[in-house]
């Protein structure tokens, strides 16, 4: 006789759907603004999408975990690199990783993140000058909410 389960009793978790059109763009650096869809207290992930207007050049940052960039809408790049990222385009970030985005081209540009632990924005000697991570997103998503008078949707948990 086995001890094993079947894989239905063994998984007593559910997908979620994340209905994105009920979420708030939030502000996030200068024009550029953000839409939190999911955080994960655990592991310190989140997922978002990214809002950044034409020609608009982000922070230089460090990540200390991995980073997946999916392109929706627009044309970006990173300052180091000699690659430009297409709608429908993937950029991998290896954990460990430094870099400055920046909004190529007249068209605005949105990108779907899942993003591993924090990022650290960098000043211009490489110093850390300021943290946004799971905890972070979380607290300025639910104080934008909160001053908006929107109810804020449980992105923690499914």
């Amino acid at each position: 006789m086995s001890n094993v389960k079947s894989v239905q009793a063994a998984v007593a978790l559910h997908a979620g759907n994340v209905n994105v059109d009920e979420l708030p763009w939030v502000p996030y650096f200068g024009d550029s603004k953000f839409k939190l869809l999911k955080v994960n207290p655990v592991t310190g992930q989140n997922i978002t999408l990214l809002y950044a207007p034409a020609k608009m050049q982000l922070p230089a940052h460090f990540h200390p975990g991995q980073v997946i960039v999916y392109t929706v809408q627009g044309s970006w790049k990173y300052i180091e690199e000699p690659w430009i990222s297409k709608p429908g385009d993937m950029v991998f970030e290896p954990a460990g990783s430094t870099h400055t985005p920046t909004a190529v081209g007249d068209e605005d540009v949105i990108t779907f993140n899942i993003v591993e632990g924090s990022l650290d924005y960098l000043g211009e000697n490489g110093e850390i000058i300021a943290r946004d991570n799971w905890e972070s997103f979380l607290k300025r998503y639910l104080d934008y909410c909160e001053a908006e008078g929107i109810e804020p949707v449980d992105v923690t948990a499914f």
